[in-house]
């Protein structure tokens, strides 16, 4: 139902006041507004995809925030994911999600603990071994657990102080620790009861971080992960609306405040506050929200925690697994596109896409492991784009535009996305001279497979190369449906 053409889809941007033919780019300033880490795009892979718990494919429904389907432990060792994750590198891993919260470390669950998702050793080897080879930094989600209100403040580290002498005795290290996933959201996976107050978990979070800077002091820790909807930001008050009295309460400093953020979300999803349809994925109006709760955010950090860094710790195209036949084409590379430009630009130091593997919206396909769409446009954006931010400005609304240094010194490059069915005749200002420019597109808005300068992306010899594709002839031109890196000299 959604294998149309772009001209049907010229009515989806038809909304949008006053787009232009020709549109002015200026560059405001060439002093630096933001700098990212060098890891800024990073990635995740779920813990259930990578234990073996319930998972979204093959499903069409949720239970508890979870898939309905149990899926197979993911293999990390195949050399052809090593392949296209070196590709992306370097970045974080977070390995997370709902079933983090009953997780048991290398033991088996008890008969009581039905449910409970089993970490095994050799597993836990298998991905140290995966981030080693693949120059990966390893952020992982520790057990929270706490889902009676009794214990509620009262977290006991235990098994999270086991885990970590068990890394110190193997050499193996976490670059950042995280205690829970969505803790304002327990109601929504574990019930009413499960849902802890911002003061006790607070309290429990405290624990937490004195557990880590004593037993794993080169870590980092990261918290309270909060899940923000589109429209409706923490959701339910004063239940779910915790990060504020949470970062308010909390005695200890944390190093990263950090939040989760799908714009949109697919068919499996119970409540929809924005689903993921052909016109909400074109709509440079959905966007916006991502920029509103990330400086929400970011008074809550500067009130306090104002010496941590922010860090959108996990976002994907839909909640539940993504938008079957949406989420893995090309239409999704848009938004992707615009958060990568817009969370740089509002000072968000890393984020981290759910997933690199497993799910609709998975940068790589788990059954084929071939890249998916938004796959291609974080290879350019990791090739092209460096970790200084500048700023930028589109006369036309409907053409974002985001610039960075480039990764060689003395070039920048501007990044534009064309979310109409209209050509662009750009007209750059303050800006050097042009280099070179790449172009994304795709046969049609829901193609599997996308274009770069006209010619399809391959692995040549286990490697992929900006010189692999030609150069545009047509200087100052974008097409319609078009995601676009020109580079210039500074």
């Amino acid at each position: 139902m959604f294998a149309l053409n772009f001209n049907r889809f010229s009515k989806v941007s038809s909304f949008i006041k006053g787009h232009q033919k020709h549109v002015t780019v200026s560059l405001i300033s060439n002093t630096v507004m933001q700098e990212i880490s060098p890891c800024y795009l990073s990635f995740s892979i779920d813990i259930s995809v990578l234990a073996g718990g319930f998972w979204w494919d093959g499903g069409k429904g949720s239970q508890k925030g979870l898939g309905t389907e149990k899926t197979a432990p993911l293999d990390l060792n195949p050399s052809k994911l090593d392949l296209l994750v070196q590709a992306l590198g370097p970045s974080y891993l977070r390995v997370g999600g709902s079933e983090a919260d009953k997780l048991h470390y290398f033991t088996n669950p008890t008969q009581a603990q039905q449910g409970a998702l089993q970490l095994t050793e050799e597993t836990w080897q298998q991905l140290h071994l995966f981030c080693q080879r693949n120059d990966l930094k390893l952020m992982f989600t520790f057990k929270y657990g706490v889902f009676d209100k009794k214990q509620h403040g009262q977290w006991q580290a235990d098994e999270v102080t086991d885990l970590l002498s068990y890394c110190r005795q193997q050499g193996q290290s976490i670059a950042i620790c995280e205690l829970g996933n969505e803790l304002n959201a327990y109601w929504a996976f574990h019930g009413l009861s499960a849902q802890p107050s911002a003061k006790n978990l607070a309290r429990d979070y405290d624990r937490f971080i004195k557990c880590i800077r004593t037993h794993s002091p080169n870590s980092l820790v990261a918290g309270p992960g909060s899940a923000f909807w589109p429209r409706i930001g923490e959701a339910i008050k004063p239940i779910s609306n915790l990060t504020a009295p949470f970062l308010e309460h909390l005695n200890e400093k944390l190093d990263i405040v950090d939040w989760h953020y799908y714009p949109f979300q697919s068919s499996r999803s119970p409540v929809k506050t924005r689903a993921a349809t052909p016109r909400n994925l074109l709509s440079p109006m959905a966007m916006l929200t991502f920029e509103k709760y990330a400086q929400q955010l970011a008074s809550y950090r500067d009130k306090h925690q104002a010496h941590a860094e922010i860090w959108t710790g996990e976002s994907g195209s839909a909640q539940c697994g993504g938008q079957t036949k949406l989420s893995d084409r090309f239409i999704s590379s848009f938004w992707w596109a615009d958060q990568l430009g817009r969370g740089a630009k509002l000072g968000q130091k890393v984020m981290i896409r759910q997933s690199l593997i497993g799910g609709d919206y998975a940068l790589i396909n788990r059954q084929t492991l071939k890249p998916n769409p938004d796959f291609w446009v974080s290879w350019l954006w990791q090739k092209l784009m460096g970790n200084q931010v500048y700023q930028v400005h589109s006369s036309d609304p409907s053409l974002l535009v985001y610039c960075h240094k480039a990764q060689k010194s003395g070039k920048c490059t501007l990044l534009m996305i064309n979310m109409t069915a209209q050509t662009k005749i750009i007209h750059c200002q303050q800006f050097g001279l042009k280099k070179k420019r790449f172009e994304i597109t795709a046969d049609k808005l829901t193609a599997k497979k996308i274009r770069i300068n006209g010619f399809r992306p391959k692995f040549k010899n286990g490697k992929v190369k900006l010189s692999d594709f030609p150069k545009l002839s047509k200087l100052n031109l974008i097409s319609p449906y078009s995601i676009n890196f020109w580079c210039f000299s500074l």
